[in-house]
């Protein structure tokens, strides 16, 4: 039709094509065979159509020898461009252009693993590259590579299928003839794998055909997605279509509602494209053989050369026209230039168009959008909806998902099964967190729960087992209270933790046998009580220091002085003190002291009440160590993977007593069959939310990571579930979900879950507030000891003069205990003497002064003594024979006179006071 209507439209031209027709039978050494023949016997300039890519690829090299151009309008394989032959022309689309529109249907319903079935031969393994690599643009994984036989049974087909069917992967890319296509689906529909759950996508070379496939191949193909190029419906293509049919009927009546594919609209473009070369090329050249001088007989070498081939290949590469399948031109390297691809669901008796792909758009409702559509793919881009295998028309992406049976602890995982319905429901904490998960992510995840039990419902294996089921793929993922630990890790992949993680030791308790005559110093710890007493002690030494020469309070004899100190500074403990603080050094140290005593009295009041009021548990038990010692008996969740820690730990076997649920173990502790229970902490604290009176959680614990979501080994699930976890345990989501399946109060109201070192304060907590307290009391003693000093400083300084008039100082030790001495005395420039000396007009009574001479002559002076000058009042003059005497009722009077008797004595003479000789000084 092509050469007839070719020629019909272009009289004048003049050159004709003849063509010369051979059948290979679809045998690649036979089509190889009949283009020897061809090329040395018929002579011909061109060939026109091998119809597969292992026919192209002999006949490439053969074209090349004779120079003449191979033309193919079928031969598809991405891997017949790496020939790169200046003689080949592919007239049709090559199969790596079909693979980003594949990828982008992946990407638009968030896809994460494909797995490509392609016939096991250069045209179906010349496509995965190509697949990959563009699954791989667009975050999708290809775990695995299907590849089926062209001569395949159909029992290998199907054990194909069922491996493919214990895999998580429910998508599936399919990638070979029409006819090994229509056996697969056939075949998957007998194993039930077009169901709901699962995708199936076809290539251009199944899609191609879908109006020629036999009904009842249809029929085991809906809801399959293709692609296939497009071609414009133009009014020739509709001409040409009619044309074609009536031809076709007349020449195969027994044939009914034949129709015509993209793949015949490539040939006849192809068709025109060389004869239009032809045309071109015949006007420079004459189409001739150069002659072959072999003389050997084998076909090979009798090929000869084009002596136009060169010229009609390079027209060929220079076409350029409208043609029925859309615009006909050829790239530099041979290939047709790609066209935007149809997005076809089987459904029905053939295939309806549901969405357009085109390079630059990518999906797009309409095909007319695609300078507009836009660039990211997603599902609602599809013009109509997709209806999937099994007529299911939600996403096909449902996981199977195990998860635990268990007899005990129903609030992680519960799994009931209706009788009358047998409807299975499985609820629990875990799930609402996966769920709450699932609703975060940015895609539909749809899933299913699949209990992991066996004929009678109960468990099938322990959690360990459950894990290892996604290892060998019967189940997507695990959901459940399964703990992340090492030796699963290197099975699984584990999202990010949901929970607290830990293992514990939970033990009866005993009531707290401390409630003594001596529990008021259990609030206290003893290091704290003597720091508290030594500063007590210290605190009324440094008030005594700077109160004892300005202050009546802090003088008297030594017990009085003694007992005021110690009473002052304990007193302040009650803030009963009442002794009169004068100096402000003084002060200055009481104030902080008052406010530590005030921090330390609050603390503890409110230490000891608690002690008095709230009830305190002690724990049986508190080292492991003493267990293992006493072979005691301890429990552990059936299933758990806590056994094996405790027999690492150095539990015997025998040792060990599982139990199924929280009520179990309680009546284990109760019939005393075990002493001990070891277990998770999320188990431990729903255990003592219902027994806190009887129970307790102590050390050790042991570190573990917490309950995760299980997935395959490298799984793409696992980063976008592990940030969704964030998300959720992150937000209120979270505590509504705990509150929900635990209650708002599911901690133990009337003691801790844990045990603490005791409860006490200690010194740690106040050494701040002593050393603030110390640093002050120190500062004030300097500066009072300086200053004392220094305004003493004669008495250091003071010499004595011996019998023999030469000038000595006083040894160290005398001129100190001066000093003291002084120290000891009142200092009678403060303002609390000096007002108390005051007596009418600031006088007091005459003071006599008795002075009296060796010969019994008495002399009686009398002479004023006033308040302010007392300290300053000088005696009449004596010489060395005078004896001093004075009134023992001055001091009785109210008033103290201090006479420094040696600054007044000039004489040589002995003084004789009844005290040491250095002693010149009384009261």
């Amino acid at each position: 039709m092509a050469v007839s209507e070719f020629y019909d439209a272009h009289p004048n031209y003049t050159t004709r094509i003849v063509i010369a027709t051979r059948d290979s039978g679809g045998d690649v050494v036979q089509a190889a065979a009949s283009a020897l023949d061809l090329i040395n016997n018929v002579q011909v300039q061109a060939i026109l159509g091998p119809e597969t890519s292992m026919q192209a690829n002999f006949l490439i090299p053969l074209g090349e020898k004779a120079q003449i151009p191979v033309i193919s309008f079928s031969a598809s394989s991405p891997t017949l461009a790496s020939i790169r032959s200046p003689y080949f022309f592919r007239a049709t689309q090559k199969d790596s252009t079909q693979v980003n529109a594949i990828a982008a249907i992946v990407k638009a319903f968030s896809w994460r693993q494909v797995v490509p079935i392609y016939v096991d031969n250069a045209y179906g393994e010349g496509i995965v590259p190509s697949l990959v690599d563009s699954l791989d643009a667009v975050d999708a994984r290809v775990p695995y590579r299907s590849a089926i036989s062209a001569s395949a049974t159909d029992d290998q087909i199907g054990q194909e299928l069922y491996k493919l069917m214990t895999m998580q992967t429910r998508v599936f890319v399919v990638h070979m003839a029409p006819n090994l296509g229509a056996r697969l689906f056939a075949k998957a529909k007998e194993v039930e794998m077009m169901s709901p759950g699962y995708v199936w996508i076809v290539t251009d070379g199944i899609t191609g055909f879908l109006n020629s496939i036999d009904s009842s191949v249809l029929e085991s193909m809906q809801g399959v997605l293709g692609v296939k190029p497009h071609v414009p419906r133009t009014k020739e293509v509709l001409e040409f279509r009619s044309r074609w049919k009536r031809k076709f009927q007349r020449d195969h009546p027994e044939i009914l509602d034949a129709d015509l594919n993209s793949y015949g609209l490539w040939a006849y473009d192809a068709t025109v494209a060389l004869a239009t070369a032809i045309e071109k090329a015949g006007q420079a050249t004459n189409f001739t053989f150069l002659n072959n001088s072999s003389s050997s007989n084998a076909d090979l070498d009798r090929i000869r050369a084009s002596s136009s081939g060169p010229n009609l290949a390079l027209e060929l590469s220079r076409a350029k026209f409208a043609g029925l399948s859309g615009e006909f031109a050829m790239e530099p390297d041979g290939q047709l230039k790609g066209s935007a691809y149809e997005v076809v669901n089987v459904n029905g008796n053939g295939g309806r168009v549901v969405g357009y792909w085109t390079r630059g758009g990518g999906l797009a409702r309409e095909l007319a959008n695609e300078s507009t559509a836009g660039r990211s793919a997603s599902r609602e881009s599809l013009m109509r909806t997709v209806i999937w295998p099994g007529d299911a028309a939600a996403v096909p992406k449902k996981l199977r998902i195990g998860v635990p049976v268990k007899d005990g602890f129903s609030e992680f995982v519960s799994v009931t099964t209706d009788p009358e319905t047998n409807k299975t429901s499985v609820t629990g904490y875990c799930i609402d967190i996966f769920e709450a998960v699932v609703q975060t992510l940015p895609y539909a995840l749809p899933f299913e729960y699949v209990p992991f039990a066996n004929a009678t419902g109960d468990s099938a294996g322990t959690y360990n087992d459950l894990v290892y089921q996604v290892f060998l793929g019967n189940f997507d993922a695990v959901v459940g209270d399964t703990t992340v630990i090492a030796n699963r890790s290197n099975y699984v992949d584990f999202t990010l933790p949901y929970t607290e993680s830990g293992v514990s030791m939970v033990v009866p308790v005993r009531p707290d046998g401390s409630k003594n005559a001596w529990l008021f110093l259990k609030p206290l710890t003893w290091d704290l009580w003597m720091t508290t007493f030594l500063f007590f002690l210290f605190i009324g030494f440094v008030v005594w220091v700077l109160e004892h020469r300005i202050s009546k309070d802090f003088r008297g004899p030594p017990s009085h002085q003694a007992g005021t100190s110690l009473w002052f500074s304990f007193s302040t403990m009650v803030f009963a003190h009442r002794e009169n603080v004068v100096s402000n050094l003084a002060r200055t140290v009481v104030i902080i002291w008052c406010f530590v005593v005030l921090i330390l009295t609050q603390s503890y009041t409110a230490s000891f009440t608690s002690l008095l009021t709230v009830q305190r548990l002690q724990p049986t038990v508190t080292d492991i160590n003493e267990l293992l010692r006493k072979g005691e008996f301890v429990g552990y969740q059936d299933g758990s993977f806590v056994v094996g820690l405790l027999k690492r730990i150095g539990f015997r076997d025998d040792r060990l007593v599982p139990y199924d649920n929280s009520d179990h173990c309680d009546t284990l502790f109760g019939q005393g069959r075990i002493a001990a229970a070891f277990d998770e902490i999320p188990y431990i604290k729903l255990f003592l939310a219902k027994h806190c009176s009887k129970y307790m959680m102590t050390d050790p614990s042991y570190k573990t990571d917490g309950f995760g979501f299980v997935f395959p080994k490298g799984s793409v699930l696992v980063p976008d579930i592990s940030r969704a976890v964030l998300n959720v345990t992150e937000g209120d989501k979270m505590t509504k979900i705990e509150e929900a399946w635990f209650g708002k109060n599911s901690r133990c109201p009337e003691s801790s879950t844990s045990v603490s070192p005791g409860g006490q304060l200690g010194l740690n907590s106040f050494w701040s507030l002593f050393l603030i307290a110390g640093v002050a009391a120190v500062s004030a003693l300097i500066i009072f000891a300086a200053t004392f000093v220094y305004q003493h400083r004669q008495i250091l300084l003071q010499q004595q003069e011996g019998e023999d008039n030469s000038q000595s100082k006083p040894s160290f030790w005398r001129r100190i205990m001066r000093l003291l001495r002084t120290f000891d005395k009142k200092d009678l420039k403060c303002h609390t003497f000096r007002d108390d000396n005051r007596v009418g007009n600031n006088e007091v009574n005459l003071v006599s002064l008795n002075v009296m001479s060796p010969s019994a002559y008495s002399v009686q002076t009398e002479f004023p003594v006033d308040s302010s000058t007392a300290a300053a009042a000088t005696p009449p003059p004596i010489d060395s024979s005078t004896e001093l005497h004075y009134n023992d009722n001055v001091e009785a009077q109210g008033v103290e006179i201090s006479i420094d008797l040696h600054q007044n004595f000039s004489g040589a003479g002995q003084i004789d006071d009844g005290y040491d000789n250095d002693e010149i000084t009384r009261h």
